[in-house]
This record gives structure tokens, C-alpha cells and sequence, in this order.
């Protein structure tokens, strides 16, 4: 189970987009990668097909591309640094926490 889920904020830690804050996309579990907005930007170079086949966009298009999930960490929205996710249980549900200020992580 990942502790990183589609919405939160996080940053990448290391490669190219070292740094970047941005809210998670999509996340891949099988492949365990993620999508963050603003980080691993690339370039794809794309024909134009027969009319009605459904590419939208020629040319030269960027998109964010997928990174490893080992190389981010969740930003807790309360002390706002990056940090690792702990669980707690409450009625039977496990709720995520802040390791560093102990905050519960919607």
C-alpha cells in the first residue's frame, strides 16, 4: 500500500526536478511510480494521424512524465516540510501522520 495518494502535495527528492513541489496526478501501484504536476516536464516529438483517430495535439508537446515513488516525499500540510508517513488507528479506520510534528494527514 502506498502512503502517497492522488491529491497530495509532494516533493521530489532527487533527479532532475530535485526540489519541485507539485499535487500527484496519477500514481502507478504495479510499477510504483507517480505523475507530480510541474516535475520531469518532457518533450515528445508527435505526427499528426488520419483525421478522427483521436490525437489532439502535433507537433512537439510536453508533458509531465512518471517518476519513481521512492523518489518523493509527502509535504505535510501542517509544518509544510517534507516527511515520512506514519499510521495511527482510530475506531478500527488507520489514519496517516507527520513524523516530524505528529499531524494527522487527510
Amino acid at each position: 500500500m502506498a502512503k502517497i495518494k492522488k491529491g497530495d502535495t509532494v516533493m521530489v527528492m532527487a533527479g532532475e526536478s530535485k526540489g519541485v513541489r507539485g499535487q500527484v496526478q496519477r500514481i502507478d501501484a504495479k510499477d510504483n511510480r507517480v505523475v507530480v504536476a510541474g516535475a520531469n516536464v518532457v518533450k515528445k516529438h508527435q505526427k499528426p494521424v488520419q483525421a478522427g483517430r483521436g490525437r489532439t495535439q502535433t507537433g512537439i508537446i510536453e508533458f509531465e512524465a512518471a517518476i519513481s515513488l521512492a523518489n518523493v516525499m509527502l509535504v505535510c500540510p501542517k509544518c509544510n516540510e517534507p516527511t515520512r508517513v506514519g499510521y495511527r488507528v482510530e475506531d478500527a479506520a488507520k489514519v496517516r501522520v507527520c513524523k516530524k510534528c505528529g499531524a494527522d494527514i487527510a
